[in-house]
């Protein structure tokens, strides 16, 4: 009798879990239509007070709850402790769902609060960065990136060399993706402007970004530093291919080529990796040790075992600053057209056109006059790389700056003899007609 009265106890204490269960399931479900249509129909402070109760005993129904309610506690209550009640119990009962960019949003509301540290808002970003840099927010791979360099520029340099690469690489990668669908887009421009102009906001952005990068590691990135940095790296990693592509990548843009570990790192990363890359830089081996022929040939296999029509131009853009690094500005400027054939925005090639003419200001100009109207034509270029490329556009401005306030002002023009608005070529290898300013 006594086991007959504890099992039915025993059922009747389960049957009665189990109703409080499903009532709590229902008032959970009745509660969140409730918040959830009154959010929608932005009548927030009958939203607030379902929220909160799902907050409180419904948390893991949704991850609505958490992406309505950020904007509950950040926008409508102005509650900074409460919207970082949001972010953390979003990240403990959704910890899947986008959690990158969670990070990286907690980590910008933190800061813009002051609610942590530095070394707790950093601790966020390398979070966030370990499961997805492409997730994160544009201001937030720049400070981290900077976070890491502060932290380890004098005692561990390769720690910021390395994240620098992962993080250039990820920008680039979104870049190409921006660039390929701009290219699409622009083909049907009127009737796709506004997804040209938001992939535009995203490219200057993270051009921008790049920028900065380039900034904070052009200090720490010298060749006195990276020479005997990868001399005493190199026999561990000679096999190593992401190693010596970062590498040789580093010392061609430090212009560190005529150092003999150059030469060393370039041969072993086209043995590691026989790929368009790596005979892309043997071809300028090649031709610093005077073997023409085999350098063209090998700049010609690079090029033609690339598929993608934006690779192509990287690689021609590389071959025009290997000849512009010679010396052969003809050459160079011959060979960034090609890349923009095969890439028509990339404001890089054009920004390249630009230098190359105005390091020939002296050269092709007799007086006053001829040298400044070869800044027009650089400008002229820079300009055009801010017209067709949003993540060099901020780059291309101050270019622009520069080449216009180095152009013939109203006195020059007529004390040339000159009439503002006349047609003018620009003589020496240029060969480039132009309009004299008109103010």
């Amino acid at each position: 009798m006594k086991k007959i009265t504890f099992l039915l106890a025993a059922m009747l204490f389960i049957t009665t879990v189990e109703t409080n269960g499903q009532d709590a399931n229902r008032e959970c479900t009745i509660k969140y239509n409730l918040f959830k249509g009154d959010f929608q129909s932005k009548k927030y402070e009958d939203a607030y007070t379902n929220w909160i109760y799902l907050m409180d005993n419904c948390k893991d129904l949704s991850v609505n709850i958490y992406k309505y309610g950020a904007t509950l506690a950040e926008e409508v209550k102005k509650d900074p402790a409460l919207a970082k009640r949001v972010y953390e119990q979003r990240l403990q009962y959704f910890p899947k769902q986008n959690p990158a960019k969670v990070h990286s949003d907690y980590a910008t509301y933190l800061a813009e609060n002051k609610l942590a540290s530095e070394e707790e808002i950093f601790t966020i970003l390398e979070k966030g960065y370990s499961i997805d840099p492409t997730k994160m927010g544009v201001k937030n791979l720049y400070l981290y990136f900077q976070g890491v360099t502060d932290r380890n520029k004098d005692t561990t340099p390769q720690r910021v060399f390395d994240t620098y690469d992962d993080v250039i690489e990820n920008v680039n990668l979104k870049l190409e993706g921006y660039a390929a669908k701009l290219v699409e887009l622009t083909k049907d421009s009127i009737n796709n402007k506004k997804l040209i102009h938001a992939y535009s906001v995203n490219s200057k952005a993270l051009g921008q970004v790049e920028g900065g990068l380039d900034a904070i590691i052009s200090e720490i990135a010298t060749c006195e530093r990276l020479v005997p940095l990868y001399q005493r790296d190199f026999e561990a990693n000679k096999t190593n291919a992401v190693w010596l592509k970062r590498s040789v990548s580093r010392m061609f843009n430090k212009g560190c080529q005529k150092d003999p570990l150059f030469e060393k790192l370039v041969r072993a990363f086209a043995q590691a990796s026989p790929s368009p890359e790596a005979y892309a830089f043997l071809a300028n081996v090649l031709e610093d040790n005077d073997d023409t022929a085999g350098a063209s040939a090998m700049r010609q296999k690079s090029f033609d075992l690339e598929t993608d029509p934006l690779k192509k131009a990287k690689y021609k853009l590389k071959f025009a600053q290997a000849a512009k690094d010679r010396g052969q500005l003809s050459k160079a400027r011959s060979l960034a057209r090609e890349a923009l054939t095969f890439n028509p925005n990339s404001g890089r090639a054009y920004l390249f056109i630009a230098s190359l003419y105005a390091s020939s200001v002296n050269n092709c100009g007799s007086n006053e006059f001829e040298k400044r109207m070869v800044y027009v034509a650089a400008l002229n270029k820079a300009r055009r790389a801010a017209a067709v490329d949003p993540s060099m556009s901020s780059t291309a401005r101050k270019y622009i700056r520069n080449y216009a306030a180095n152009s013939p002002n109203q006195s020059v023009i007529f004390t040339a003899g000159m009439t503002p608005g006349a047609s003018y070529k620009i003589g020496c290898w240029i060969g480039e007609t132009v309009r004299i300013p008109k103010k």
